[in-house]
């Protein structure tokens, strides 16, 4: 559903997709159609059937439709010099839900990452349209600069975000910092590659934190500098959050930590 929102969109309908074990209790089976099923609720949608197949390992997503006013519509390629970069969500659920699974987290850390994961973007996305932005994406898998990256590219510019101004999960520095790596961060560094400059100085658990790969994952706006202040006191008013975390400057498409 993110991937509707990111672009400015309304999720109107939702079909199941599971693989599931066949020794899967049926309990549990049931309780995971129907977390799906409030979410889409929640974001006025419709559950309107699915498919399911067994599959050793399970498995469970759901494929949108979603409607969107053309004139509204949020772009990856939409980014100009001197957009301002803004987060919604905190990162590091990936390597939360590492840390979790080699026993070494702290079961709070999974406790917030799970709020956060339940969050939806939507109220995030009705502001970004309200006030007219352009540009857009969603944080997943790519991670934070594998998204931003995709951006960049296609929009022809170049960004520099501020590391430590980035937001993080409760124990997501810890995490990073007890090697609690993924295999989507080392994915996603070699994919952005030599495109990236670090400055010295950048925290080493910052800097794999802002590749690690996020499960519903906030939205990442661009906004032109003239609307940025009305920007935050709309998302601030409404208890919504807003992080600052960069700017989009002209040159070569690259990507600047600093």
């Amino acid at each position: 559903m993110s991937d509707v929102y990111a672009m400015g969109g309304e999720v109107v309908l939702a079909l199941n997709v599971a693989a599931f074990p066949e020794d899967l209790p049926p309990d549990v089976a049931a309780e995971i159609i129907r977390g799906g099923a409030d979410k889409v609720a929640e974001a006025g949608g419709v559950v309107a059937g699915g498919h399911t197949v067994w599959d050793e390992e399970p498995k469970y997503g759901l494929s949108v439709l979603g409607l969107v006013n053309p004139s509204r519509l949020l772009r990856k390629a939409a980014l100009r010099p001197g957009d301002r970069l803004y987060l919604t969500k905190p990162l590091g659920t990936g390597v939360i839900l590492s840390s979790t699974g080699s026993g070494r987290g702290d079961p709070a850390w999974l406790d917030s990452a799970i709020e956060s994961m339940l969050r939806l973007n939507r109220h995030a996305a009705h502001l970004a349209t309200g006030h007219r932005l352009r540009a857009a994406t969603d944080i997943t898998g790519f991670g934070l600069l594998g998204h931003l990256w995709e951006m960049v590219e296609r929009s022809g510019v170049a960004a520099t975000i501020d590391a430590s101004a980035l937001p993080l999960l409760p124990g997501a520095h810890e995490s990073a910092a007890m090697d609690a790596h993924t295999g989507g961060e080392g994915r996603n560094r070699d994919w952005v590659g030599d495109n990236l400059t670090v400055a010295p100085g950048v925290d080493a658990e910052l800097a794999a934190i802002a590749f690690d790969p996020q499960t519903s994952g906030g939205l990442l706006l661009a906004c032109p500098a003239r609307k940025s202040k009305a920007l935050e006191a709309a998302f601030a008013a409404d208890a919504e959050p807003l992080h600052p975390i960069g700017r989009v400057r002209r040159g070569d498409p690259h990507l600047t930590l600093r």
